[in-house]
């Protein structure tokens, strides 16, 4: 299931362990070959989760984060592959930076920065080496990772690692013992020839995840109408679980009709045996020649547990708890009615990038080729029910409504109604690109690059039209073979697309004085929907995907400050996405159907961004951005059976969850030569909770702190504080609200709602040892 503008954008992303995102600072202001990577954003400290990198936002909003390993993409797509179940940035990495950009832009057809990782091979060490890293936190993790290394003589070399995490998140599931276990296992054989002119190496790489960290984001709050929220009676947002104490859930095979059960640990369960060969040569006259391949046979899965409507009920509505002894007690009280979905792929995928290079005199030139494969088997099966509003809530039985279609005598109903999907098929990219880096002269250097890529798919999905045109949608028990009210029968149809895709980029920087200048940028791409936009009841909006991005400005560099301070315009027309609407007039909230939509987007902004060294041991820091992000085209609406319609015209509306004011400071101090204390300080002005604008949540700080000592040249020992002001509240979107309205915001003040949270306080300890 792609995600919907009624569940929480779940910004993707990392460790809270401080290790920052590369060592160098920003060097886009230097006139000199410039850095594929951008300094200063530590992509590895996320307040979002624990496990995966902290999404960089770029005015748009939010989507898979680009993770790359050896120049390919950690996975193809994030769902139901999610990154974090494939890839961690753990001992097995020799490095991790993030890309920009343009650079992204034009490697891999991407808009939007890439963490960018490269697997340690112990190449260069003839003797042993390795690192175990351990980090826990006063919640009960426990994470081991452990890589070792070294020669094995004749220009052979080994490196091998393992990763271990038993996380149960910040509070207990009563059905599983972990929100994540993860491991990873990495073995990798590497030769050099010729003098080290050559290098070849060889990976395998095993993974294996239940990562229910996605299904746990969900808890009610009070609505109090100024921006801030109100925890409910008995329940602590961050820590105290919204979900049922029942691990066992039915669902119908959107394939066969079958009735199933699975346990929501189960439906978790992700595995990865991927294969990777690297070469590079480099001849004396400064050629390089790269060559980069992996083949990764894959079990993707992806839970989604989402608060969709929230009412308070009373006895009338028919709703019933279920007792100890069998019997069952009529119930009035909040009701929260939740969708589940168990989104899953077979997946085999396959990535191969070529470059060729050259750095002479003032120039440096690139040319590259990828063709990445991708084929899926996918499928999401939805179940609804309904619980009370509480820690560990109970679940709820049968109401009178005529539109709830119950399984038995069972609290689930709705089977595949709401958002289930369905898609098969392949998707092949083959392109071709090429860049140039060319100091004109002392003053003036200009690097500029271009994409073509020939996107091709096809392959059978479950958007089905009956005699008149119109799409069917979905039903209670849907599935392949079923028959809809009209008489159309359920089955696959296929689809076919090839198109062609490119992207451009140029940046200019020109030195005035020895410290200051001018620089900007310019990249423009064009993209087509992906395999997984084909999964929903209709057909999605295959017209052109643009995406430019200009900046331009300005940058001063002296020995204690280098800043930059940019102009900056980004747009995106036809995204592609979904949102479940509720009937406005059904009282149970429970009748939701998926309406797919595309919509535009425009954002200006200003970004200053500076590191500032007054004086010895002393870093800080500092990235202030203001920008306007607004829909230019958001239009969408359904029909339900009994008539009632739901629209929405969201055009000019401020973009939900994407604050206006974004504000970093990172200060360090060194207090001896061996003792570092830090903190990271990270502003989000009020957001926009709904797409109507007609909720938002005040403006809110994550903070992040912490001491790093390294004991000897074989021991390093740190301390993390996450979220040390102890902040908590809301944020991201209001389950259920797409249809309220600026004018009605009022009404609701003081209501009882559903949505995301802050990430709890929480101390981390972290161990690090040197072989």
């Amino acid at each position: 299931m792609k995600k919907k503008a009624i569940v929480m954008f779940a910004a993707g992303l990392m460790l809270a362990t401080p290790i920052f995102a590369q060592e160098s600072k920003t060097d886009s202001t230097r006139v000199s070959n410039p850095s594929k990577e951008e300094g200063n954003r530590n992509v590895m400290l996320n307040a979002a989760s624990a496990n995966g990198p902290r999404e960089i936002s770029i005015g748009l909003p939010g989507g898979d984060v680009n993770v790359l390993e050896n120049g390919l993409p950690a996975v193809y797509n994030s769902n139901p592959h999610n990154v974090n179940t494939h890839w961690r940035g753990d001992s097995s990495l020799g490095h991790v930076g993030l890309l920009k950009i343009s650079e992204t832009a034009i490697t891999t057809g991407n808009i939007g920065y890439a963490v960018n990782s490269f697997t340690q091979l112990g190449a260069g060490n003839e003797g042993f080496g390795g690192v175990l890293n351990y980090n826990t936190n006063h919640f009960g993790k426990q994470q081991f990772d452990l890589n070792l290394n070294g020669g094995l003589g004749r220009g052979w070399y080994y490196s091998g690692s393992i990763y271990q995490n038993f996380d149960p998140g910040t509070f207990k599931l009563r059905f599983a013992q972990y929100q994540d276990r993860t491991q990873i296992y990495k073995a990798a054989l590497t030769k050099e020839y010729n003098e080290g002119r050559g290098q070849f190496s060889v990976i395998y790489h095993y993974s294996n995840s239940h990562w229910l960290s996605n299904a746990t984001t969900g808890a009610p709050f009070i609505y109090a109408g100024d921006g801030s929220v109100q925890e409910i009676p008995g329940f602590s947002l961050g820590t105290s679980s919204y979900l049922p104490n029942v691990g066992t859930i039915p669902y119908m095979d959107i394939r066969t009709g079958e009735m199933k059960t699975t346990s929501l640990y189960d439906v978790t369960a992700s595995r990865g045996n991927q294969l990777t060969l690297l070469h590079r040569y480099k001849w004396d006259n400064g050629l390089e020649w790269k060559v980069n391949m992996k083949y990764d046979h894959a079990l993707g899965s992806y839970l989604y547990q989402t608060p969709m409507d929230m009412k308070q009920q009373d006895a009338s509505a028919g709703y019933r708890l279920k007792q100890a002894d069998g019997s069952f007690e009529s119930y009035s009280g909040y009701v929260q009615s939740r969708m589940s979905c168990f989104n899953r792929g077979s997946i085999d995928e396959f990535f191969f990038t070529t470059e060729l290079s050259r750095q002479y005199g003032n120039q440096t030139w690139r040319v590259g080729v990828n063709e990445w494969y991708y084929d899926i088997d996918y499928a999401s099966n939805t179940t609804m029910y309904d619980h009370t509003v509480e820690a560990y809530p109970q679940l709820l039985y049968g109401t009178s409504s005529a539109q709830v279609h119950y399984f038995g005598n069972t609290p689930y109903y709705n089977f595949n109604q709401n958002a289930s999907e369905y898609y098969k098929g392949h998707e092949n990219k083959l392109a071709l690109y090429a860049t140039h880096d060319w100091n004109i002269s002392d003053k003036f250097n200009v690097y500029y690059g271009a994409r073509l890529e020939y996107q091709r798919l096809a392959g059978k999905n479950l958007a089905v039209y009956n005699d008149e045109g119109a799409a069917v949608g979905r039903f209670y028990n849907y599935h392949i073979g079923a028959t809809a009210a009209d008489g159309t029968l359920i089955a696959p149809r296929d689809f076919a697309y090839d198109w062609l895709n490119m992207a451009f980029t140029a940046s200019l920087t020109y030195k005035i004085t020895r410290q200051f200048g001018l620089t900007g940028d310019f990249t423009y791409i064009t993209q087509r929907p992906n395999l997984t936009n084909f999964s929903p009841a209709e057909m999605p909006n295959v017209d052109k995907i643009t995406v430019p991005l200009g900046r331009a400005g300005l940058y001063y560099n002296t020995d204690w400050i280098s800043l930059t301070s940019l102009f900056s315009y980004i747009a995106k027309t036809n995204n592609n996405s979904t949102l479940n609407l509720i009937n406005p007039n059904d009282p149970t909230g429970k009748d939701i159907k998926a309406a797919p939509l595309s919509y535009d987007i425009q954002t200006l902004g200003w970004t200053t961004d500076a590191v500032i060294k007054p004086f010895k041991g002393f870093d800080f820091h500092f990235l202030f951005t203001y920008q306007v992000p607004k829909y230019k085209k958001y239009e969408t609406g359904v029909t339900f059976p009994d008539g009632s319609t739901s629209n929405i015209n969201a055009t000019g509306n401020i973009v939900a969850e994407i604050p206006k004011v974004l504000v970093e400071l990172d200060p360090s101090y060194m207090l001896t030569k061996d003792l570092k204390v830090w903190a990271s300080f990270r502003y989000f002005s009020k957001t926009y909770a709904n797409i109507n604008d007609a909720y938002y949540f005040s403006g809110r700080w994550e903070t992040f702190g912490g001491l790093n000592w390294n004991v000897n040249k074989r021991l390093s020992l740190g301390a993390t504080v996450i979220n040390f002001l102890n902040q908590t509240g809301a944020k991201g979107s209001i389950a259920g609200a797409e249809l309220v309205e600026k004018e009605d915001a009022a009404t609701y003040n003081g209501a009882w709602m559903a949505g995301s949270y802050i990430r709890p306080f929480t101390v981390e300890l972290s161990a690090s040892i040197k072989f």
